[in-house]
């Protein structure tokens, strides 16, 4: 897995970005991450307590190949608006690359609220933009995470089995809140709109 990139061209580290909340959730494939988030995105109009943003990603890869609903780039695509400072955040991951859209600068900047889908090994480089960064951990056992992996359909049993063991254990600590994301969705979805309305966790100086 390579090392995350440096922020963005023209941002320097600890750059104002006090208003808002960067939530990013991380946690390992198989978890329910996308599930999770589309969840509670699609709960965002019965609440009238808490607004939110959930920031699209720029990948590389095909929006046919499924999961979340993201902009599609193919590398040298993705090179050029790395380049030319069109992500805040950008990291690679099991051999595709992941951009977060400037524009979730000025929107944190603005006083919102963004939930991100994001990369642990990533997480230095979103503490380097958004200083007051919170960060969620979803989680499950490795028997579910290996069934969902499964039936997801995108690996070999032994590249899923190759995954998990190379999986590291988090520890629960390093995290403003972790979801074990082992039953009914709407348990880790409560839990996490629960978070959205509670004040920030994390206050920059």
């Amino acid at each position: 897995m390579s090392a995350p990139h440096s922020p963005a061209p023209g941002r320097q580290a600890g750059e104002d970005r006090r208003s808002g909340r960067l939530i990013v959730i991380v946690g390992p494939s198989g978890a329910g991450k996308d599930t999770l988030i589309d969840h509670v995105r699609a709960l965002k109009s019965q609440q009238t307590d808490v607004d939110f943003d959930v920031v699209r990603r720029v990948i590389t890869r095909p929006v046919e190949a499924g999961g979340e609903a993201h902009q599609a780039a193919d590398p040298l695509d993705f090179r050029r608006m790395k380049d030319e400072g069109h992500f805040c955040v950008s990291w690679e991951a099991h051999g595709l690359a992941y951009g977060i859209p400037v524009e979730t600068c000025a929107a944190v900047a603005a006083g919102g609220i963004c939930l991100v889908n994001g990369s642990r090994r990533a997480l230095p480089h979103f503490r380097a933009v958004f200083p007051q960064v919170e960060t969620v951990l979803v989680t499950a056992r490795p028997a579910i995470l290996a069934e969902r992996l499964a039936a997801r359909g995108r690996e070999t049993v032994e590249d899923i089995r190759a995954r998990l063991e190379r999986r590291v254990e988090d520890r629960p600590e390093d995290y403003d809140l972790v979801i074990a994301n082992e039953g009914p969705i709407e348990e880790g979805a409560a839990r996490l709109l629960a978070f959205l309305r509670q004040p920030a966790t994390v206050v920059s100086a």
